[in-house]
């Protein structure tokens, strides 16, 4: 569905509140423990291929947490840290997943009627309504001049 261009997918809020910012789409699940550098954001899971990427500031799109519990205690303390993503938006839904972004008090949603990594791609602007349970692509690879508005 497309309101003003902009591409809307609806699913289930999980975390509420409203975000915007630049899109960080991984095809794979994210180890927590082990997998991110909570001091930095940046994954760093060997054989992720985001490896070595930062997700601080950033839509993180994924399809969901792997690994054990202690994925809400890293996500945890990257919002301590300062360089915790600014909202989810994943596909599987656990009690990892869930409890991190409830640690991190970042809007998140699940089950969209589509995918979402076969609509969205690093780069793109989103909107993130985890209160309406929408995602909302604004600009297509253009993160930066987004911020600059």
């Amino acid at each position: 569905m497309a309101r003003g261009g902009a591409v809307i997918l609806f699913g289930r809020g999980v975390i509420g509140g409203v975000v915007e910012g630049e899109a960080l789409v991984s095809a794979e699940t994210i180890s927590g423990w082990g997998g991110v550098d909570p001091m930095t954001g940046t994954i760093i899971e060997t054989r992720h291929p985001l490896r070595g990427v930062s997700f601080a500031g950033k839509i993180l799109v994924f399809p969901g947490a792997k690994g054990s519990s202690g994925w809400s205690v890293a996500f945890h303390t990257t919002r301590l840290a300062g360089v915790a993503p600014a909202g989810l938006v994943f596909n599987a839904m656990s009690t990892k997943v869930a409890l991190g972004a409830m640690v991190m008090r970042v809007p998140a949603v699940t089950d969209l009627q589509r995918d979402p990594m076969d609509v969205i791609t690093t780069g793109d602007w989103l909107r993130l309504d985890g209160d309406r349970g929408t995602v909302e692509i604004l600009a297509r690879g253009r993160a930066t001049d987004m911020k600059a508005k």
